[in-house]
């Protein structure tokens, strides 16, 4: 066994002994490939999606060094057809690009000479394991040569296949070098066929586009715009989070508040596997997202609202959903022609999740709007939510203490700003100005809308966060009616009844809008249940 040649299955075995979640099932995906033209597979997810589990699984797999029977006989792909025929088969070729990336910058060396690296080291391992595989003009020739002499094709696992990507944004020196070095290995009608039985490239971005399409055209893509077959890998499904939290005695309802919401049409809806686990590792839900270069590198975008970003970055903390045109993005860092580029790549790092049938994207879950929070909380934001923010705040003062005429003064006011609609001709449309109104809540509160309860369903209802003191909010709309018959419609069908677990104090809000006089009216009312 070597470092990158044929590296055993020690790595997977670390992982089976913690808990594990069962995922062997992409083996059978890779091994339907081997032998077709269809045997090169680029995954791009964020990080925390499990990607080096995935890399380290299959190196177990193939590694034609080891014995890893006891590894998958008790596990899924162990009852799919070609099990047998592929485990321990092949030679494995395993990288992980960040290490090289490291090892250049820790040298001082620059980083269009990392792919000149990456071949020197695979040499000079490869001379040491397979000594009779000597000779040849270059490194392609090579793996030829020791696939002819002992009878066995490689699979390629690269892990963080796009960082040279990601890090050498400026350097379109060091990027065509590394992308050519792939195309050398994997679209060489001289050494794919003959030496590549399979190869799986795992990383956030899609492979770069090279004009229009792809700079490595023979791999499939499953992305997170677009897995495939490869959808309920991309993370936990609904019922494996299910069997955890009942392992763990944790609530599923709250891991779905906190990690669920990326929702793919063939299997629904798959959770962020890194923060799962650690909710059920240490029994409390919370954020566990962490932040990234990449991510930094888009606070930029941001600040700087470039294209009016900050209004749709609001838009999307306030529950809302945004149309995003992802076909131009480059799948870099460096090439943002428009917002809708910045959206895409927040799509990419996880920071959105993408609905394919109405071309939309919304923040997935309380992780990660935590996290937009943060940002617009730092340096640089504009006056604009600065503004909103600051209303915000004084509303939700005002709704607390009881004062109507404040509440519905301040709802005119956002209702004048740039984050109303275009059209204010419905109770909808009311709804979303409330939104934007109430949004500094989201610290403090759970937003649900259209809480079925008692005889109907609450329009919004705000439910305190854990250990606050604060009281829960149902606020009732109307359109050309009254604020008095909203206050009477929360009583009328017991809306508080959804609440009766709650055991404290609930603010009744109700708001009505007169499209004649123009004029928002505010009743409040408060409640205790025990």
């Amino acid at each position: 066994m070597g470092i990158y040649f044929n590296p055993g299955n020690s790595g997977f075995q670390r992982i089976i002994n913690s808990e594990y979640v069962d995922k062997t099932g992409l083996i059978r995906l890779i091994n339907d490939g081997i032998g077709t033209v269809n045997n090169l597979f680029c995954v791009s997810r964020p990080r925390r999606f499990g990607k080096s589990y995935a890399a380290q699984m299959l190196c177990a797999y193939y590694d034609c060094s080891c014995d890893s029977h006891g590894l998958f006989d008790d596990k899924e792909i162990a009852g799919t057809e070609r099990y047998r025929a592929h485990l321990n088969q092949y030679h494995v070729i395993n990288l992980d690009v960040t290490t090289f990336l490291s090892a250049a910058q820790r040298k001082g060396i620059l980083l269009k000479e990392v792919p000149d690296m990456i071949v020197n080291r695979l040499l000079a391992e490869l001379e040491e394991i397979y000594p009779d595989c000597a000779g040849g003009r270059g490194f392609t020739d090579r793996l030829v040569r020791c696939v002819e002499k002992t009878g066995r094709k490689f699979v390629f696992v690269i892990d963080e296949w796009d960082v040279l990507i990601r890090e050498a944004k400026e350097d379109a020196v060091a990027q065509k070098r590394y992308l050519s070095l792939l195309r050398e290995w994997f679209k060489s009608n001289n050494f794919t066929p003959k030496a590549v039985a399979a190869a799986y490239m795992t990383g956030i971005l899609p492979i770069k586009k090279d004009g229009s399409q792809s700079a490595i055209s023979d791999f499939i893509e499953y992305s997170v715009l677009d897995p495939g077959g490869l959808a309920e890998f991309t993370g936990f499904t609904e019922e494996e989070v299910k069997k955890l939290c009942e392992r763990h005695e944790m609530s599923f309802e709250d891991a779905g508040k906190w990690y669920d919401g990326y929702d793919f049409p063939e299997i629904g809806s798959v959770y962020n596997p890194y923060s799962v686990m650690q909710a059920m590792r240490k029994k409390k839900f919370g954020s566990y997202w962490r932040k990234t270069s990449a991510a930094e590198s888009l606070l930029t975008y941001i600040n700087m609202n470039f294209e009016g970003l900050q209004e749709i970055i609001s838009r999307l903390i306030a529950g809302e959903e945004t149309e995003v045109d992802t076909e131009d993005f480059e799948n870099d860092f460096e090439s943002f022609k428009s917002r809708d580029d910045v959206l895409t790549l927040l799509i990419h790092l996880g920071y959105l999740t993408w609905h394919e049938e109405d071309r939309t994207a919304r923040i997935p879950n309380e992780e990660v709007r935590a996290e937009f929070r943060k940002i617009l909380k730092g340096r640089n934001v504009s006056g604009r939510w600065i503004e909103l923010l600051r209303r915000s705040r004084k509303l939700l003062e005002d709704t607390l203490a009881g004062d109507g005429g404040a509440v519905a003064e301040a709802v005119e006011a956002v209702r004048t700003t740039q984050y109303a609609p275009t059209f204010y001709n419905n109770e909808q449309a009311l709804r979303y100005v409330i939104k934007f109104a109430y949004i500094a809540a989201i610290d403090q509160y759970l937003k649900v809308e259209e809480l079925p309860s008692g005889k109907g369903i609450a329009d919004v209802v705000y439910l305190p966060k854990q250990k606050s003191a604060l009281p829960a909010m149902i606020v009732e709309l109307k359109w050309d009616k009254s604020s008095e018959g909203a206050i009477g419609q929360i009583k009328e069908k017991n809306y508080p009844a959804a609440l009766r677990d709650y055991g404290g104090e609930i603010v009744m809000v109700g708001i009505n809008y007169h499209p004649k006089t123009k004029i928002h009216t505010c009743e409040i009312e408060r409640i205790y249940t025990v």
